[in-house]
């Protein structure tokens, strides 16, 4: 048996299958149906919301930073992210609209541990500020006695 006697053997065989392109056919539809379309309709969405937005509305970025829209400014939003701390985001950085009681209590907590931590450093800053205050009073008794010769 030579080449080309598998060959013709391979061109017989190879006869057009239906349920070969049936097959494939469910597969690239189910392909579509559970992967591009609800991916479709999750951009859909965040569209809508993102040009819905308006000043007042409180917002969760897709850094996961909640703040409250000041302004909006065509593809720019304003957002007060603390009292009297304003920053400058792109409209597709918003990633939802969220209601004032849906923020979770796990968010309030993390703000109380941020204010925690905040007061710590004050406490930390004072305490440093007392000794860097004695050791400038150590210092000066030290430089009006009398100094050893080496």
């Amino acid at each position: 048996m030579g080449i080309s006697d598998v060959a013709a053997a391979a061109a017989t065989k190879s006869s057009f299958n239906p349920s070969t392109l049936i097959l494939i056919l469910v597969v690239v539809v189910g392909f579509y149906m559970l992967m591009i379309r609800p991916q479709r309709r999750r951009q859909q969405q965040a569209q809508q919301r993102q040009n819905s937005v308006q000043p007042g509305a409180r917002v969760r970025t897709t850094a996961g930073m909640y703040a409250t829209v000041v302004e909006v400014d065509g593809d720019d939003v304003v957002l007060e992210v603390a009292p009297g701390i304003e920053v400058r985001y792109m409209r597709r950085a918003i990633m939802d609209v969220v209601s004032p009681g849906e923020e979770t209590a796990e968010d309030v907590e993390d703000v109380d541990d941020v204010e925690d931590d905040h007061d710590d450093v004050e406490d930390v800053h004072d305490d440093v500020e007392d000794v860097e205050d004695e050791d400038v009073e150590d210092e000066h008794h030290a430089g009006s006695g009398t100094r050893k010769k080496d």
